[in-house]
Formats: structure tokens, C-alpha cells, sequence
């Protein structure tokens, strides 16, 4: 039975703006995907992200360029060969995924060889903003288990004391997203080994971080924007300790499970992050972070209104899709 791809962008508000070193912004964005086969329905939400040089554009049309391929029978296996990765593969894959869920009566944790999953603790994520408004926020949410910090400026030593002394009980993440220096990197480095930071996500920018490699890391360092896939495994071993998979960068499932197997393989602690999304977007990452290092799946706690049917979160305990979702 032959089947039929719809696409469609959704916007959904964020509460208040979101906001890192690279700017901000006031909504979410997202593309969607619909895989039809007879009765039986399949859906996947990606987000267009700049930094990777993609627009809402640009990734309908990489799924147009696919269209043929996927309404002819392509799967999961072929997409792989068929795009690459991005935000664009990753709607299509998971719409694959939820597709064979529904043909095949069965979860996609089943599926994918996992078992029953387990609900995740998720980080909470606070924007870049002054040290005063930063603290603020942090004693908001101090009954948090873990932040995600957005820092990224010539004077993070002042966010970093702020939070830490306003949310004392709280693992804190501090995610730079490429905005440190090598003139910043040690002396920050210090300072968050200092005030006991659980970690430290992408502080050099992509492409430039070599320094990592040649000086001491008294606190974990995380590679996001520097990794993608399996490729760059060989490369961030002695840069980094953690990686951040985000299926909008693996493109999708598929790779992003590929990934964590040959990432714990290298050695590479697994963190599993997310874009600022719906809880249609999160619901396939959950597969991934069973039993990762960090989990930053909180897209939806950050928007206005999220999906209905959603995910479930209760504080920061985030439980497993049910199947009117996703998967």
C-alpha cells in the first residue's frame, strides 16, 4: 500500500524569551511530518536550526526531495543513505518509527531492542540573562535536581557565583554554546571546578577547540555543537568527555541510537539534549536517554503551550511517551 507524506510548519510560544549567546527568541518553530499507510498514521517534529545553516525553507524542501523515495516504501535504513543529517532526516525518521509502531502493534522501545523505558530526570534550562536575573531564576527553580545555565560572555564568572549561590542544592550545567575563549577557557574552568559545576557544554567554538585537548579539565566538558555523529567520534575523544546527541543534529533515531553505542564505546560520557520543541520532538529522545550521564529534554516546559496529547512532566521527572503521541 503505497503511502502519503504531508509537512506542515507549526508555531508554538515560548514563555517569556529564550535566550543564549547567540541571541534570542520569543517562539518555537517546528516542521512536522505525517506518514500515512492505509489506517495507520506516523508522525515526527524536527526544529530548523540556523547555526547549522537551515531554515523552515530549506528543510521542506529536503523533505520534498525525499518525497518520491519515502511514498514509494524507503525506510528508516535507506534514509540514512538517502539525506543527510539534520533537522530534515530526523522529522522524516521518527515519522518512519511511529509509522512501523503502528503497523506492527508494537512500541518503539520494543523496536528498538530496549525494553520497557524508564522515566528521566531532565535539566531545567535558565537564559542568559544579567547575574541579578539569572540568580533570580535560579532561586525559582532551586528545588530543581539540575539546571542548564546559558552563559557564553566575557564575564561568566558573575553568572556562574550568582546561580550557584542562589540554587546551592542544584547539579548545575553550564552550556557557553561556543562563547568562551582561549583567553576565558582556564580561568573559567577554574572557577566552575571551584564552585563544584557538574559540567560544561561546548565553552570553544566548533571547529576551534583544539585547546581542549592540550590543557587540564577540572570539570567535564561537553562537545554539542562540535558533535554531529559517529564521524566525529575519533576527533572529540581527547577534546571532550561527554557528548550531546540532539536528534535534530544526528537526524534522527536511527543514527542518534548508532551514535550512544559507539560514543560509550570511545569512552565519551552521553548527555541527550534537545531543541527548543513540542513534546512530539522530545518523545523519540527518550529512547536515547535511558540511563545517560545528563538528560536535557525540557523543550516543553519552556513554551506557553505544548501538544495535546503531551508528554508528561512531573517537576523534572519526564515519563515515557504513550503511544497517542509518539513511538
Amino acid at each position: 500500500m503505497r503511502r502519503e507524506l504531508s509537512v506542515a510548519t507549526e508555531l508554538f510560544p515560548i514563555a517569556g524569551t529564550f535566550t543564549i549567546a547567540r541571541g534570542s527568541k520569543t517562539e518555537a518553530e517546528v516542521v512536522v511530518c505525517r506518514l500515512s499507510e492505509g489506517s495507520a498514521v506516523g508522525w515526527g517534529e524536527c526544529v530548523p536550526y540556523r547555526r547549522y545553516g537551515e531554515t523552515v525553507a530549506s528543510v521542506r524542501a529536503e523533505i520534498e526531495a525525499a518525497r518520491t523515495a519515502i511514498e514509494e516504501g524507503a525506510g528508516r535504513e535507506a534514509l540514512l543513505a538517502l539525506m543527510p543529517a539534520g533537522a530534515a532526516r530526523n522529522a522524516l525518521d521518527c515519522a518512519l518509527w511511529d509509522l512501523e509502531c503502528k503497523l506492527a502493534g508494537k512500541r518503539a522501545s520494543e523496536l528498538a531492542g530496549l525494553g520497557e523505558l524508564a522515566p528521566i530526570e531532565t535539566a531545567f534550562t535558565l537564559s542568559l540573562a544579567t547575574a541579578d536575573a539569572m540568580a533570580a531564576a535560579a532561586r525559582e527553580n532551586a528545588w530543581r535536581p539540575l539546571l542548564k545555565v546559558k552563559v557564553g560572555t566575557p564575564d561568566d564568572v558573575e553568572r556562574m557565583r550568582a546561580v550557584a549561590q542562589a540554587a546551592p542544592r542544584s547539579r548545575i550545567i553550564l552550556d557557553a554554546n561556543e562563547g568562551w575563549t582561549a583567553a576565558t577557557l582556564e580561568p573559567n574552568l577554574a572557577e566552575a571546578a571551584r564552585l563544584g559545576i557538574a559540567m560544561i557544554e561546548q565553552p570553544l567554538p566548533a571547529g576551534d577547540d583544539l585547546l581542549l585537548s592540550q590543557i587540564a579539565r577540572p570539570v567535564p566538558v561537553c562537545a554539542d555543537e562540535s558533535a554531529h555523529g559517529v564521524d566525529d567520534l575519533a576527533m572529540l575523544r581527547d577534546r571532550y568527555d561527554v557528548i550531546n546527541i540532539k536528534l535534530d543534529k544526528t537526524g534522527g533515531l536511527t543514527a542518534a541510537l548508532r551514535l550512544r553505542r559507539d560514543a560509550e564505546a570511545a569512552g565519551l560520557g552521553i548527555m541527550v539534549g534537545c531543541m527548543v520543541g513540542t513534546s512530539l520532538g522530545m518523545a523519540p529522545a527518550t529512547l536515547v536517554a535511558q540511563g545517560a550521564a545528563f538528560v536535557d529534554l525540557d523543550g516543553p516546559l519552556l513554551l506557553a503551550r505544548d501538544r495535546d496529547p503531551a508528554l508528561r512532566y512531573d517537576g523534572s521527572m519526564l515519563y515515557p511517551p504513550k503511544a497517542d503521541l509518539w513511538g
